[in-house]
């Protein structure tokens, strides 16, 4: 009776034949004065209907100061010998205790882990989710210091002990995450915990409350996002697939596993299309592995060889089905491919035997299967379970993308470097006007091989065309792109255009190409070349440039810098004038051409970078090529962004004596004249069997001129690798072959040209045009 409020006994007449002193408390009656009185006389108002029948409900008492008193009564039935009510045992307490019994079952009944603490660190009450937990009795824990139970299930944390003495000196709540060791009775879990004082009416600190949340779901859902994260950031860094595959192996050995390897189908590694896997034994490439201390020292599978995996192992099972596949020690199929790598490499049996666990996930991109990833824990470690396999495989799935999207970058920068290849000159046409040095760099960059160019096309009169160009962009776009504009440099170098006029031409071309291709416009639209044609005979260079850098002209006596060339705006901005420039060279000049690639870079100076070009070129070399490797040591950029083309030209000239010209009057009489002349300068030139060939190509193109053309004519004759016969006059109208009928008195003599030389042509000159015609020299 002590431990209720207020207890009352009622006889079945109502009158109060008992009394409790918890009674007397709350009404201020003694026992004496209450005992023998109607129940009815200490209300201050009349029961609440149903209150009797239900017996219980809410009623004021008449205080004994006069004062009323509200009062939660509850009544028992005291049964009599023959089980009728004899009385009532009635109950009485404020609406207040109420609320602090269910404050009182809510800390007894809560889901948290909760506990209170004296400041001695004693246990003063602690809820059933907590003795649960500890699987203690509430006997076993009040009274007892906390240390010595949590010594007793093995989960002694002096952190929780030095943070709760924190929070009864400071008096401030307090709040973090802890972790119960796999050996403690409550295992391996992470915890958000909770602590803050009880103060007693005085505002002292009197006791320490502590919850405990369990938050190990949370807990490895971070560290599941921390480890993607930092795989994020360290796997796939580069485009290269080994190099891909040895970041996965080093992201996750000892993260997840003792050993780890990663083995690729064939495919990936080369050029071929997808294959499926078949039932058989499976074929892998192995691209990287690691161990740890406790992981073997030697593989069965060397890196860079392949190995055969059985249908029934994990990794075949793996790549063939597709999904990740979880063994061990026990399971039959583990068993018997244990017993096969022993009996094939025995010398690691002893990693194997410790192995507890393995794991193989596939790596899968874009639906297509590419290898497997395999990872083993040994003794001393936790068996892969759920929560791993996902891990596997998200870390499987991303490294997979990146393989994948190194496996595409290679094979589409094979192909545009294929095709790149295909379309640049495979080796320099015989002329004599100049020496010529190249090379070509590829970007290393991940944008892929762009779209430079250079060329060396030989021109009528022994002159040649030097040309150099870039497509701004990369892959095989640009590539494609490049071939157009190279092939059409060389069709409309076949014109024998000045390089203004030529690279007006193109200029259209590739505003048509961008107005008919609007996937090709933004590679077309920003080209860039160069044009330069240079003679042998006046030893002139005439270019022009069409947003391009200038070339760099190093001179006999040594000194080296950039031409004057306007740049001119780029190819397919149309309407705009190209500006041709001019100059005569010295024979054994040097120019060099090249593309932005070798001076531009980022953060880096393009007029610093000219400079280095124009000592680089001025430094002693064996040859041209060596010249060429020194420009390219001294200039280009650590790491180009971009394609490299550099095009070196030592300029020749033909002497006094390989020349000879003869200015002819317009008189068909003079014809006769002309053929002597030639037959003289040929016998001079020790060429007498091709005198009769050459005396009749002159005689008809100086007929033509004559008869044709206007004056002034000049015939002049070249002797270089062939022997060139050309006529000037100052018709600017060009001929061209006909058929002529049986009874046509004219018509044949180009024909007769044309089948009589190696090649002939025509060109157009400031004064008018020039035909010529070239034949092979007799061998000597």
């Amino acid at each position: 009776m002590e431990q209720v409020s207020a207890v009352a006994i009622i006889d079945a007449q109502g009158t109060v034949t008992g009394w409790s002193e918890g009674a007397r408390r709350l009404t201020g009656y003694p026992a004496e004065e209450a005992v023998g009185r109607a129940a009815l006389e200490l209300l201050a108002r009349d029961l609440p209907p149903g209150a009797v029948a239900a017996l219980s409900g809410q009623v004021l008492v008449r205080h004994r100061d006069g004062s009323t008193v509200a009062l939660t009564l509850r009544g028992w039935p005291l049964l009599g010998a023959d089980g009728t009510p004899g009385g009532y045992a009635v109950t009485a307490e404020q609406p207040g205790e109420r609320a602090f019994v269910l404050t009182g079952e809510t800390f007894r009944q809560a889901s948290l882990s909760m506990s209170v603490h004296d400041t001695g660190q004693r246990y003063l009450r602690v809820n059933d989710t907590a003795l649960r937990m500890m699987g203690l009795t509430e006997r076993d824990l009040i009274g007892r210091p906390l240390p010595e139970v949590m010594e007793s299930i093995e989960a002694g944390d002096p952190v929780f002990l030095g943070h709760l003495r924190q929070v009864t000196d400071t008096g401030r709540p307090l709040r973090y995450e802890t972790f119960s060791s796999a050996s403690s009775v409550l295992g391996e879990q992470a915890w958000i915990v909770e602590m803050w004082p009880i103060r007693d009416p005085s505002g002292e600190v009197a006791a320490v409350a502590v919850a405990g949340l369990e938050s190990t779901e949370q807990h490895r859902a971070r560290q599941r996002l921390g480890l993607l994260n930092a795989a994020a950031a360290g796997i796939g860094t580069t485009l290269d697939v080994v190099r891909t595959a040895e970041e996965l192996i080093e992201f996750l050995v000892p993260r997840l596993a003792d050993f780890a390897s990663v083995d690729l189908l064939d495919w990936v590694l080369g050029a071929a299309e997808p294959y499926a896997v078949t039932a058989e034994d499976l074929v892998l490439r192995r691209v990287a592995h690691r161990a740890t201390a406790q992981g073997p020292r030697r593989t069965s599978v060397r890196l860079g060889d392949s190995g055969v995996y059985p249908p029934y192992s994990a990794p075949a099972r793996a790549v063939r089905e597709a999904r990740p596949v979880l063994t061990g020690p026990g399971d039959p199929d583990f068993d018997r491919w244990v017993r096969v790598r022993n009996e094939q490499a025995p010398d690691q049996r002893g990693f194997r035997d410790s192995i507890r666990s393995t794991l193989a996930v596939p790596l899968l991109a874009r639906g297509t299967t590419l290898g497997v990833m395999v990872l083993a824990r040994a003794a001393g470690e936790q068996p892969y379970v759920a929560d791993d396999i996902v891990l596997a495989e998200e870390l499987a799935s991303r490294a997979a993308v990146s393989v994948d999207n190194a496996r595409r970058f290679a094979r589409e920068r094979t192909t545009a470097l294929a095709l790149q290849h295909s379309l640049l000159p495979r080796g320099m046409p015989g002329q004599a006007a100049v020496e010529v040095a190249h090379r070509y760099l590829p970007s290393g960059s991940a944008a892929g091989i762009g779209g430079d160019w250079f060329d060396v096309i030989p021109l009528s009169g022994s002159r040649v065309a030097l040309v150099v160009g870039d497509v701004v962009g990369h892959g095989i776009p640009s590539s494609a792109t490049m071939g157009r504009l190279c092939t059409a440099v060389r069709t409309l170098a076949d014109v024998d255009l000045p390089p203004d006029e030529l690279l007006t031409h193109l200029d259209d071309l590739v505003s048509h190409l961008a107005s008919d291709d609007g996937d090709g416009e933004a590679a077309e639209l920003g080209a860039t070349c160069l044009y330069a044609v240079y003679d042998p005979v006046s030893r002139r260079l005439a270019l022009a440039a069409a947003g391009h850098p200038p070339p760099v002209l190093l001179r006999p006596d040594g000194t080296a810098r950039p031409l004057p060339v306007t740049a001119g705006p780029p190819l397919g901005v149309g309407g705009m004038p190209f500006e041709a420039t001019e100059l005569q060279l010295p024979e054994g000049s040097v120019v060099a051409l090249y593309t932005d690639g070798l001076i531009e870079g980022r953060d880096r100076d393009v007029d610093h970078a000219t400079e280095e070009l124009c000592r680089a070129l001025t430094a002693p070399a064996a040859s041209l090529d060596a010249q060429c490797d020194n420009v390219l040591k001294a200039v280009m950029p650590e790491d180009p962004g971009d394609d490299v083309a550099l095009l070196l030209a030592r300029t020749r000239a033909l002497g006094a004596d390989q020349v000879a010209t003869w200015d002819v009057s317009p008189d068909p009489a003079r014809v006769a004249a002309v053929r002597q002349w030639v037959t003289d300068r040929l016998t001079a030139w020790g060429l007498d069997e091709t005198a009769f060939v050459t005396e009749l190509v002159a005689s008809e193109l100086v007929t033509n001129a004559i008869r044709y053309g206007e004056p002034p004519i000049q015939l002049r004759l070249i002797r270089d690798r062939t022997l060139i016969c050309e006529v000037s006059d100052g018709s600017s109208t060009s001929p061209h072959l006909r058929r002529a009928h049986a009874y046509d008195e004219g018509g044949r003599g180009l024909l007769l040209v044309a089948q009589l030389t190696q090649r002939w042509g025509s060109r157009q000159t400031g004064t008018g045009k020039t035909i010529w015609a070239e034949q092979p020299l007799p061998p000597c």
